[in-house]
């Protein structure tokens, strides 16, 4: 069988890539990346998920500190107890009216033992995060990485 590969400049390759998940609504699950080659001595493969939370609600109110916090609380923290890190971020996107939107962000990252799926509880919290705070999008990331502790 004669097949041809088309061939993507970069940023068409990764325009193309990011398009494909959003078209297909969710991320694939943690194990369908690829893995690393090979970690350097004394680390291990993890996989690293990051969730960008903008904190502007639809009617332009900011999602405050202590609904944050809550949020973490109950709905982050009891599906990864291990732990996780929470940066502070500006954020800017295009919504679904072409506007360009500038916000305070908050950006989560996990890591997980790269045999556990965690890729399901990430989309249980966004979820949540978008029916609460009347989110258009959380934007997730899922990534193989190499970690040591």
């Amino acid at each position: 069988m004669n097949e041809q590969m088309i061939k993507l400049p970069p940023c068409r390759f990764w325009l193309a890539a990011v398009t494909a998940i959003f078209a297909a609504g969710r991320l694939p699950d943690a194990p369908a990346y690829a893995a690393v080659e090979a970690c350097p001595a004394g680390t291990g493969q993890f996989t690293e998920y990051r969730v960008y939370f903008g904190r502007n609600r639809a009617d332009a109110e900011v999602v405050s500190d202590k609904a944050w916090d809550a949020f973490r609380a109950n709905e982050i923290t009891p599906r990864f107890p291990a732990g996780l890190t929470v940066l502070d971020a500006a954020g800017q996107w295009r919504d679904s009216a072409g506007t360009i939107v500038s916000e305070k962000s908050k950006l989560v990252v996990i890591l997980t033992r790269i045999d556990d799926a965690g890729l399901p509880r990430t989309d249980q919290v966004v979820q949540a995060y978008k029916k609460m705070f009347a989110q258009e999008a959380v934007l997730q990331t899922v990534a193989t990485v190499c970690a040591s502790f």
